[in-house]
């Protein structure tokens, strides 16, 4: 009986000391993003020493997947099966455009380091590919359905999260003047 008690014990304090070490992962990608992030910063936050980051996590791929994860798993990105069920395109982008800027603003500092570094980083880019491209390529087929060429090129510019940080954060619009913008941009390109 003691034994157990001791294996499931132990079994808890690695488990506890692998949230501790992804936690700390998650805040310094927030912080200064994951290509700047070292294992030795996370062993530092952690409270870890770096063999025992080395003993749960092998190698940076391992560690960004966890992090990823865990983070997709608390932040999801919004769903768009529901929106197909909308008719028109203009009111299904109203109805998409808000609840991915919606994630947008609440991910800012994450979403705008990871996407920085995806930019550099192999290691980054194919997990951004791997955890935001399905997502990404469900939304251009859902609210791009009847769109023209030009007008799916403008849906792609709309769905950038650099669009939604020029749009809102940088020239101030309000979240909805930024939809509405886009929407217009959208329709607009129709025309060419």
């Amino acid at each position: 009986m003691a034994r157990t008690y001791t294996l499931k014990k132990r079994a808890e304090s690695q488990a506890e000391t692998r949230r501790r070490i992804v936690e700390a992962a998650i805040e310094l990608h927030c912080a200064v993003g994951p290509a700047q992030t070292t294992f030795s910063m996370v062993a530092e936050r952690a409270g870890v020493q770096r063999h025992t980051l080395y003993a749960h996590f092998p190698d940076e791929q391992s560690l960004l997947l966890e992090c990823s994860g865990l983070y997709s798993e608390r932040e999801p990105l919004p769903d768009p099966a529901p929106w197909r069920g909308i008719e028109d395109w203009r009111e299904r982008l109203r109805t998409g455009l808000p609840a991915l800027y919606g994630w947008y603003e609440r991910n800012a500092r994450l979403a705008a380091n990871v996407l920085r570094d995806a930019e550099q980083d192999p290691q980054v880019r194919e997990i951004v590919t791997l955890r935001w491209g399905p997502t990404m390529a469900a939304y251009r087929d859902v609210l791009g359905d009847e769109l023209s060429t030009a007008q799916r090129a403008m849906l792609h510019l709309a769905l950038s999260f650099f669009t939604w940080r020029t749009l809102v954060l940088e020239s101030g619009l309000k979240p909805e003047g930024a939809v509405e913008a886009m929407v217009q941009a959208v329709d607009c390109a129709r025309k060419t």
